[in-house]
């Protein structure tokens, strides 16, 4: 019936469909000329090894034929004992409900107006999560997708924060305002897990942006996907926002038997993070601002690619600058230095995972992250702290190799 687009899929575990218990079924978005964009339903009953396509396909077309309609998430709503599933409609997002699986009923619709205008809404999810812990407290992330729109240009992932009472999504803050997930340029297509243990939800997003996605100078691949990162809520100032931390998980990747703990000399500079170039790693650091302005250091190679990072503390700022990083004349919209609002501090956590092509930047535990492709021609293997205006000081600073 056309081109599989994006979908989600979910665990049928009391056979309501009718395909046995534990069976999953896979909803898409069959995209052709002649038929549109259309949500279909494919099943299977031997654990995802194989699927059968629904003979009665598709489960879903848009009523009033409109051209950009995809990208299905269903979810479970308790309350009501029933399934949901969210559409991206153009610029806007349109709720479903169905309690067989097959039949779907329109609900509602929430977007047209909000958030960065306009731009095309794209692979929604939503999630309902305790404010700073509080189980008694819980609002709803509605996470959409928006190309183009990033705050710096090309493809970029927003949320809103609001109720959802198992019919309509009620926003929190008015349609002009804007909260982004990620801060960096390559952060897109995020989908979540429902039911992980320990009730956590777990999103991973394509590591990439539409303004360059076929232009990264790799072979056999396009751009790799996001390290997996649990979601929270917090409140502050009069509002609440997403909070991305890395997943536990990761901790398992760091090679204990080559962590490095470094004293940041007389000359800020550390040489050899990783020895002998040996791939991908993680640190781990905290700055304590001593009266400086700016608070900077830079990752770099041999070849004199670099990445530079600051806390502006003037201008109550992080950024991440990667003009310099290596191949950056394969698009005239890959050269980019991003940054985000970090308020008054005078302490800052930073960890950041640094692979062949990536950097990924998470500060506050989370409370900000900021994901960049980079393509040097060798690993970023020295480190230099600098600083404006005043003195710092490099409180921890730790180095962890990633196991393959």
């Amino acid at each position: 019936m056309g081109h599989i687009f994006s979908g989600s899929s979910i665990v049928d575990q009391e056979n309501v469909a009718g395909y046995g218990a534990g069976s999953i079924l896979a909803y898409y978005t069959s995209a052709s000329d002649k038929n549109g964009q259309i949500q279909c339903l494919a099943y299977s009953k031997d654990n995802g090894r194989t699927f059968t396509k629904y003979e009665k396909n598709p489960v879903l077309r848009p009523s009033d034929g409109l051209k950009d309609f995809r990208d299905p998430k269903v979810f479970w709503y308790a309350p009501e004992s029933k399934w949901v599933m969210i559409v991206s409609a153009d610029k806007e997002m349109r709720f479903y409900d169905s309690h067989n699986l097959k039949d779907w009923n329109y609900l509602s619709s929430f977007g047209e107006g909000y958030g960065v205008q306009p731009c095309q809404f794209e692979c929604p999810d939503m999630v309902e999560l305790p404010v700073d812990g509080d189980i008694n407290h819980k609002k709803w992330a509605l996470i959409v997708n928006v190309n183009p729109g990033c705050y710096f240009g090309g493809s970029a992932t927003q949320y809103f924060i609001g109720d959802f009472d198992g019919t309509k999504f009620i926003c929190d803050n008015q349609p002009n305002v804007t909260k982004w997930m990620d801060w960096g340029k390559d952060h897109y297509a995020t989908v979540t897990w429902s039911d992980a243990p320990d009730n956590r939800r777990i999103a991973i997003a394509w590591m990439s942006n539409w303004q360059y996605a076929n232009d990264v100078p790799t072979s056999q691949y396009r751009s790799p996907n996001s390290v997996p990162r649990d979601l929270s809520l917090f409140a502050i100032d009069g509002g609440i926002y997403l909070q991305s931390a890395p997943s536990p998980e990761l901790l398992k990747l760091r090679d204990v038997s080559k962590k490095r703990s470094f004293k940041v000399n007389g000359t800020r500079i550390v040489k050899d993070l990783i020895p002998n170039n040996e791939g991908a790693y993680e640190i781990e650091l905290s700055l304590k601002n001593q009266q400086a302005e700016v608070i900077g250091f830079r990752l770099y190679n041999d070849k004199g690619e670099e990445v530079d990072m600051q806390y502006d503390m003037k201008e109550k700022k992080f950024s991440m600058d990667r003009r310099k990083s290596g191949e950056v004349s394969f698009n005239e919209n890959f050269p980019m230095l991003t940054w985000t609002a970090i308020g008054d501090k005078d302490e800052m956590k930073l960890r950041l995972f640094v692979d062949r092509s990536s950097v990924e930047a998470f500060g506050d535990g989370g409370r900000f992250a900021m994901t960049n492709q980079v393509f040097p021609s060798e690993p970023y293997n020295h480190i230099s702290f600098y600083s404006k205006g005043g003195a710092y000081k490099v409180d921890s600073f730790v180095v962890y190799k990633l196991k393959k």
